[in-house]
């Protein structure tokens, strides 16, 4: 006599009179999930759905964003966290991913370019302009530094003329025969001592002058060469990069890259366009400016020097005054901040 076998209720699959999996118990079970887990929860939703042993898919688990006791399913599928509070780490790491990267790409179009297998985009009027700006600066610096020389022994001219001069003095006070003679030579060497710290006075004029122009003015037009430089190497490198994945295969894979490397390209080009824009407007307010300044300033060295040497006081102290130079008084300091109050 066969036994029956004991049954087991998780093994039982009811079935309707029409061959129907009968579903009431797995809905039952699901509402009895329900029931059991506390409401109040800041817990996402979870809905565990099965299948019949006929059916050839998995077990879905779907999360819904809790809302007053209201479900929100989404679609199965994997589950995707966004983390919408940035990370200050990753941001900084991001960007020293960037910048790796541009100085990669940079460094290597240097290279190439040095060694004749890159191609470089070139303003042959803008890089001519440059050439004779940087050319004229390292002229100016050596006008700049003989005039600075020509002071300082100027300087110690006057410095050694005064003092002969107080020595003809003293010898004047203290030699009665030869008085005059002594006199006469003291008057001479304070009265170039004189006009030699007028002439020293418009060289230092003319230093000052030239020294700003040269070290501050193409100074600061050379900084934005520099960078104009630096956009146009970032431009034809990220150019490169894009010329060499037009020439490769386009799939789906090569043209998200395609379309990332046209807007990084797009970006540069109009940096590398706004930078060359800024260089020819200062070229050429430079050169307005520039033309001015020496202008005046070598009207003013002419005139000094001719005077100085014609034994003009009168022209030489004439220049000065032309050109708004005061010169300071030996022996008299300048005013405190308390006096100038």
């Amino acid at each position: 006599m066969a036994q029956e076998s004991p049954k087991n209720s998780a093994a039982e699959i009811p079935v309707t009179s029409n061959g129907e999996v009968d579903d009431s118990r797995e809905h039952g079970f699901n509402r009895d999930l329900k029931h059991s887990l506390p409401s109040g929860l800041g817990l996402s939703e979870t809905q565990i759905t099965s299948h019949g042993f006929d059916s050839t898919k998995e077990g879905v688990v779907e999360a819904g964003a809790f809302q007053g006791g209201q479900r929100t399913q989404t679609k199965g599928g994997p589950v995707i966290l966004a983390d919408e509070v940035k990370n200050p780490a990753m941001e900084k790491l991001e960007l020293v991913r960037k910048w790796s990267l541009n100085t990669y790409k940079c460094t290597r179009q240097i290279i190439s370019e040095k060694l004749g297998r890159g191609s470089r985009t070139v303003d042959l009027e803008l890089e001519a302009q440059i050439d004779i700006l940087r050319d004229n600066k390292k002229k100016y610096e050596n006008i700049l530094k003989l005039a600075q020389t020509l002071s300082t022994q100027l300087f110690q001219m006057v410095h050694t003329q005064r003092q002969l001069g107080d020595a003809f003095a003293d010898l004047s006070l203290k030699s009665l025969e030869l008085h005059e003679e002594f006199g006469y030579n003291a008057d001479t060497q304070k009265l170039l001592a004189k006009n030699g710290e007028t002439l020293l006075g418009a060289i230092n004029f003319f230093i000052a002058s030239v020294n700003t122009l040269v070290n501050k003015t193409i100074e600061d037009t050379l900084m934005t060469v520099k960078q104009y430089e630096s956009a146009r190497i970032e431009y034809d490198a990220y150019r490169t990069d894009l010329e060499e994945l037009n020439l490769g295969p386009r799939d789906a894979n090569t043209l998200p890259k395609i379309e990332q490397s046209q807007h990084l390209f797009q970006a540069h080009k109009e940096k590398y366009d706004k930078m060359r824009n800024d260089v020819s407007i200062k070229l050429k307010f430079l050169e307005e400016n520039k033309v001015k300044v020496l202008h005046n300033q070598l009207v003013l060295f002419h005139n000094a020097i001719a005077a100085y040497f014609a034994g003009n006081q009168k022209q030489l102290e004439q220049t000065l005054k032309q050109f708004h130079i005061k010169l300071k008084t030996p022996g008299v300091d300048a005013p405190s901040w308390l006096e100038e109050q």
